[in-house]
């Protein structure tokens, strides 16, 4: 069964991810007349990865030059959500034309940042379309709006295996947990969603940039199928970050789905739905092992092993990239090692991007994983 160069045979492009040096998940679907651009986006590994700060920003920009030489050949941009190893501001200084080349002409379809979404993403959303705007002398202003919606249903209601597993001695801390999250949840729907200005959906510039909310949209673009999911939680149920929007793809008879940041994925509904969906090829973010055990605890590491294993053996992928926050950490291959060993068993191609492209991932070249 033929995996090593599938990505090419559709299409489909790893700009940058982790495994490269510098925090990203960006890939690029191609299409005559221009292609599809998800997550065009780097930022600078954090302080813990084993490299010199300059070596980092000098990383970020290599990512950023390569995403920013697709986005030339992209007719749609998408931006799951408002981290900025996800999505570069307008005006960012290693761009070397920012709008021109990197947004300018195009349709930008975008996380909607009116309602499932934290505080810290509701502002850097703002920022982003006010410096967009600015630069063909629009304003933000010009387009906010009363909210449209005051009631929000809560996302965690619609999860239903999350409570089948047995979490052990961690359910009494969970459940506390959880409503604490529950809190949070309805105080950003009562204080910031349903109270503040909303910006409006569909905007468009006067070069014909188009900017649309994908929250649960459906595009057809050429020969490209693209369904962008409502927002699923960014890692834990309640999780502080806040949502994403992952995206299936579907071209040339193939099934692609994009997880964004769920990851792991942590939540059992999630792998399950995934795996539903029957796509041949997934690129999935790691769970972020580096932050183990301080804000990513042992429970939750044993749940994103397992609904990685879960979809090695009910997804039917024949491809799965796996990188993204766990090629943050030294020992990622030894945190989930399972992974490995049940997608041998099976004889699926697991890898992360570096490795794809022919590669060892740079964290294994400086630490030595990678020649043991």
């Amino acid at each position: 069964m033929k995996t090593m160069g599938l990505l090419e045979d559709i299409g489909v492009e790893l700009l940058w991810f982790d495994s490269l040096g510098a925090k990203s998940s960006s890939i690029y679907i191609g299409s005559k007349d221009g292609g599809v651009i998800i997550d065009p986006g780097a930022a600078a590994m954090q302080p813990s990865y084993p490299l010199p700060i300059d070596e980092k920003r000098k990383l970020r920009r290599e990512a950023i030059k390569r995403i920013e030489e697709s986005c030339w050949r992209s007719r749609i941009v998408i931006i799951t959500h408002y981290h900025y190893d996800h999505h570069v501001l307008p005006n960012d200084r290693d761009l070397n034309n920012p709008y021109k080349t990197y947004l300018g002409g195009k349709i930008i379809i975008l996380k909607n940042p009116n309602m499932y979404i934290n505080a810290s993403q509701w502002n850097r959303a703002r920022l982003f379309l006010d410096k967009l705007l600015s630069l063909v002398g629009d304003s933000l202003r010009e387009h906010l709006v009363e909210p449209l919606i005051k009631g929000f249903e809560d996302p965690l209601e619609k999860l239903v295996y999350i409570h089948r597993r047995d979490y052990g001695d961690y359910t009494s801390r969970r459940m506390e947990l959880l409503e604490r999250g529950k809190k949070w949840f309805l105080k950003l729907a009562k204080k910031l969603w349903s109270t503040h200005k909303w910006i409006s959906d569909d905007i468009g510039l006067k070069d014909n940039t188009r900017i649309l909310f994908g929250d649960n949209k459906t595009i057809n673009y050429k020969n490209i199928h693209i369904h962008i999911f409502e927002p699923w939680f960014h890692g834990v149920e309640y999780d502080r970050t806040g949502w994403v929007t992952p995206v299936l793809i579907n071209k040339e008879n193939y099934r692609i789905f994009y997880t964004s940041d769920l990851m792991g994925p942590v939540i059992e509904d999630y792998a399950y739905r995934i795996a539903d969906l029957r796509p041949d090829i997934l690129i999935v973010d790691g769970l972020p092992t580096y932050l183990f055990p301080y804000m990513f605890n042992r429970v939750n590491l044993k749940r994103a092993v397992d609904n990685m294993i879960y979809l090695i053996e009910n997804s039917n992928a024949r491809l799965i990239i796996y990188d993204h926050h766990l090629l943050r950490d030294r020992l990622w291959r030894k945190r989930v090692d399972e992974v490995f060993l049940t997608a041998k068993r099976y004889g699926i191609k697991v890898l992360t991007a570096a490795e794809y492209l022919g590669d060892i991932p740079l964290i294994d070249k400086l630490t030595g994983e990678g020649d043991q």
